[in-house]
């Protein structure tokens, strides 16, 4: 929660310009401390849906211990699903007719998977951008993660991601760029973030959107970005919401593939993610798997539980510091009459200046 400047001591005044929610007595005493709704639209296919709730809400939910969030998952009625998918769906989600009628104070959609390489033929693009249209004027900060980003720098800046040729696998470290911003206020100046994609926003391109950059890396690129008004949205293209095990769940799918003569390759290692140790093991395996195929026997069961206990999360914490932010900002600015705010002078294009 934020700092009441109670004084006139100089320190709150330079704790607010270097990016700190400080405030006033006035706006304190109107405050009461109430709850927020949060919408997810969850994109995911049936096989992640359930842990991509999961990961999400862990992150909202563990990133404030006084604010109560109600959390409103929904999806896409155009994205194909099983009858175990819709099932979920059905009892589960809402509608987004429900969400509009409703309202929410934030929103945060999800990746997807694709078929092909143009996004503009997917069966999510146009109700994607009915959605993202509806939230820009009605919701105070939409966070867009992963292929999120990519179709909303594509279809509102005209930005398309670029193929990589090869799949960007692993946890990498990234630099905050911008200091003084509310949303990485506090957090480490470097922090990691996993990554799991085979396209990309080039720094260049988020530059030539007018997009703000906040954190990025010099392997995997930029990470953390905002729209030119600083906060109505924000742009994700790594995963920081994934569990401890996420990449490896993936590399025992892409094992599986290859198994199952649906990949012609093994899968190489997620980057920084696989200790030494892990990493003998996990090779000590790879010759047990290509010595069954080629004799035609069964395969070895995949020792997760043995490579589970080895494995280290080094980005969680630092999440979990910018959806804190986040979602504090998104509190202050729910908590004030904006209209009035804009009406005396603030500007309406910088949600940040309330």
């Amino acid at each position: 929660m934020p700092l009441v400047a109670n004084s006139s001591l100089p320190t709150f005044k330079r704790l607010e310009q270097e990016g700190e929610t400080v405030l006033n007595r006035d706006n304190a005493v109107k405050q009461d401390i109430r709850e927020l709704h949060i919408g997810l639209l969850n994109m995911m296919p049936d096989a992640a849906l359930a842990a991509t709730e999961r990961q999400f809400f862990r992150l909202v939910g563990e990133s404030n211990s006084i604010a109560q969030f109600y959390m409103h998952p929904f999806t896409l009625s155009e994205l194909p699903r099983g009858v175990k998918g819709r099932a979920h769906v059905e009892e589960f989600y809402e509608s987004f007719e429900q969400i509009k009628e409703q309202g929410l104070d934030a929103l945060i959609i999800t990746g997807a998977n694709v078929t092909g390489l143009e996004l503009s033929e997917e069966p999510f693009w146009q109700p994607l951008i009915e959605v993202i249209d509806w939230a820009y004027e009605n919701v105070t900060s939409t966070l867009c993660s992963c292929l999120a980003t990519h179709a909303v720098l594509q279809f509102r800046y005209d930005q398309k991601r670029r193929p990589l040729g090869f799949k960007r696998w692993g946890v990498y470290s990234h630099h905050v760029t911008n200091r003084n911003h509310p949303l990485v206020n506090g957090v480490n100046t470097r922090f990691d973030v996993p990554h799991s994609r085979y396209n990309q926003i080039d720094h260049s391109q988020f530059e030539e959107a007018g997009l703000h950059i906040l954190a990025e890396s010099k392997e995997a690129d930029v990470h953390l970005a905002v729209s030119e008004d600083q906060f109505r949205l924000v742009f994700f293209q790594g995963h920081p919401e994934y569990d401890i095990i996420s990449l490896l769940k993936e590399y025992k799918r892409e094992v599986k593939r290859f198994a199952n003569n649906e990949s012609d390759n093994y899968p190489p290692f997620p980057e920084n993610y696989f200790s030494l140790q892990v990493q003998a093991s996990l090779n000590e395996y790879k010759n047990q798997v290509i010595n069954a195929k080629q004799s035609k026997k069964d395969f070895p069961e995949f020792p997760e539980s043995l490579i589970t206990e080895k494995l280290d999360n080094t980005w969680h914490d630092s999440a979990e510091a910018i959806l804190n932010n986040w979602i504090g900002k998104v509190y202050q600015l729910t908590n004030m009459d904006r209209k009035k705010a804009f009406q005396d002078g603030i500007d309406p294009k910088n949600p940040l200046s309330l």
